[in-house]
């Protein structure tokens, strides 16, 4: 009954639309609403900036909940290294028999120490009876009946790994509904500092993540981070990429046990993304799976229209980057093209299949909006294929049933000179060579050409990401040349000034809303694609999220 009455509260907040502003009563228990919003109203000048959110996984450094267990990996994910392979689990993922067995898992990993309260106590919640244990980076100091008190602290490598094991429990009240909580709480007058203790509350209720984590659900700091930007980007937070969701019902629910997994699995529920959008007061950019039906469009959009903050728009566009032959949605798109007679050459077969498939999505959105006066419709095309976005606006008259086209004007050079470089200058001359096919110059060229393209068929020009590229997919571990030289380039003051240059060229060029990629992440070999390299790390130490706020404060108001 209790894990129906949490889960109840936490779907009665996610629903609301809205985050009122009530008269406070300082020892009232706070409902969902009275949380406020002290975000100044800002206008959604569709001139500035957004950015996108990360995948929820156990190495996601921007900590989007406080519920650290909703971004841990998969129980029945983690064997044979953590869990037994006969765990039975329910169709939320929690253990219901361990069968001799244990079920483990990772709620941190592989994270800069500070990113999260470092040294402190958490709290873990939990409903059943039995015992969990805990391992890497967390220990156990107290245990009382439904709830440890740990403390998460890095190593001597200053990385953050924490785990727990499901040891043992009883079959008929087994162990379910487990919450990692980090520790403090927030002041009712702030949602956007967390604070350790009631003491740092002056004239507002304090109220503590333990007992008020269903109503506050987001991490302050993730929410202080994330309230500069006008437009979130959920395609990596929705679990979209590679995911071949087709039905409604097979959607990832609130109750799960955790929303994160492997790739084509993971995802945040829609209620949550609308829920942080309205938190935010930001527009919500949505990308629908590449092989979701009707019904999941309609359902979906049908839900926002109805959740949505009413003064806010909703962002939509079928699947990502479809012509990208790294995703399996482009070969969705030519076999659909072909089968469907749209042309006989698969590619361009592939790309009439992405505009037609756009247009259906967007007409179902409106259908559930009521119109389109909320609504940006979106075809993203290739920065550097101007050819290509102008054959899918051109496509059955596609540009008079869109409104933006949206491209990624990422800047970056090519992998000789990358491995060639022996110094960060060398890189930042290689991005800034004016010859290079790739490097700032060759970016910004992009830009004015496809916003010459995007005004002749009277679309808007957006990114739907940018900022740096500088990555070697061929390396596999952190200290493999030339990944420390990237890291490098991305710590150095220098890449703020680029980013800058940058960003004022794509202003100058007629580009509209930007949407950088991504919201904090670490720094590895697949790339440094975090505007800080984790949610708590000061701006003075991020030169390219100094240059992001640079760029708002100068042209905001």
């Amino acid at each position: 009954m209790l894990a129906v009455l949490a889960g109840l509260t936490l779907i009665a907040y996610l629903v609301y639309t809205k985050v009122l502003r009530p008269d406070r009563i300082p020892h009232q228990p706070p409902s969902p609403e009275s949380l406020q919003n002290l975000l100044p109203q800002k206008k959604h000048t569709r001139h500035l900036l957004g950015t996108n959110t990360n995948e929820l996984r156990e190495d996601n450094a921007s900590i989007p909940f406080i519920d650290l267990f909703k971004s841990s990996i998969p129980f029945a994910n983690t064997h044979p290294w953590l869990s037994s392979k006969d765990v039975e689990y329910d169709n939320d993922g929690w253990p219901l028999e361990l069968n001799g067995g244990v079920a483990g898992t990772k709620f941190l990993n592989r994270l800069p120490k500070g990113t999260v309260p470092d040294g402190a106590q958490y709290t873990v919640l939990y409903q059943g009876k039995g015992t969990i244990n805990y391992g890497n980076d967390a220990r156990l100091i107290s245990r009382h009946n439904g709830k440890d008190i740990i403390r998460v602290s890095a190593g001597a490598d200053n990385i953050l790994n924490a785990s727990l094991i499901v040891q043992s429990m009883e079959p008929s009240d087994p162990i379910r509904n487990i919450r990692v909580l980090l520790p403090g709480g927030i002041c009712q007058n702030n949602q956007f500092r967390r604070v350790d203790n009631a003491s740092q509350c002056k004239n507002s209720q304090f109220l503590s993540f333990e007992k008020y984590h269903s109503n506050i659900v987001f991490n302050p700091d993730y929410l202080n981070f994330m309230k500069d930007f006008r437009l979130i980007r959920f395609m990596n937070m929705s679990g979209m990429t590679r995911n071949a969701i087709e039905s409604w019902s097979d959607r990832n629910r609130l109750s799960k046990a955790t929303w994160a997994g492997k790739e084509g699995q993971r995802g945040a529920p829609v209620e949550v993304m609308v829920a942080l959008a309205n938190r935010l007061n930001a527009d919500a950019w949505f990308a629908m799976p590449y092989k979701a039906s009707d019904e999941y469009v309609t359902r979906f959009a049908e839900y926002v229209a109805q959740h949505l903050d009413p003064s806010l728009k909703a962002y939509i566009e079928y699947t990502n980057e479809a012509w990208n032959n790294i995703f399996p949605h482009r070969r969705y798109a030519i076999d659909n093209g072909i089968a469907l007679g749209l042309d006989k050459h698969p590619e361009t077969a592939g790309i009439k299949f992405y505009a037609k498939r756009s247009t259906d999505i967007f007409k179902l959105w409106e259908n559930a909006f009521n119109g389109r006066s909320r609504l940006v419709r979106v075809i993203s095309g290739w920065s550097a294929n101007h050819k290509l976005s102008s054959q899918l606006l051109s496509y059955n008259q596609t540009h008079q049933h869109t409104d933006a086209l949206a491209i990624a004007p990422y800047f970056y050079t090519d992998l000789d000179s990358l491995r060639a470089a022996k110094s960060t200058e060398d890189i930042f001359d290689a991005v800034l060579d004016k010859g290079s096919r790739y490097g700032l110059p060759a970016s910004i060229r992009q830009m004015q050409q496809q916003a010459k393209l995007a005004k002749a068929f009277g679309v808007e020009l957006i990114a739907y990401e940018g900022g740096q590229h500088l990555v070697d997919w061929e390396t596999r571990t952190v200290d493999q040349h030339p990944n420390p030289l990237l890291y490098s380039a991305n710590r150095s003051p220098k890449m703020g000034a680029l980013y800058t240059e940058y960003l004022e060229a794509w202003k100058h060029a007629g580009g509209k809303t930007f949407v950088h990629f991504s919201a904090p992440r670490i720094y590895s070999w697949y790339g440094s694609w975090g505007a800080k390299e984790h949610i708590r790390q000061e701006r003075s130490e991020a030169p390219k999220y100094d240059a992001l706020l640079r760029y708002l404060e100068q042209y905001e108001n």
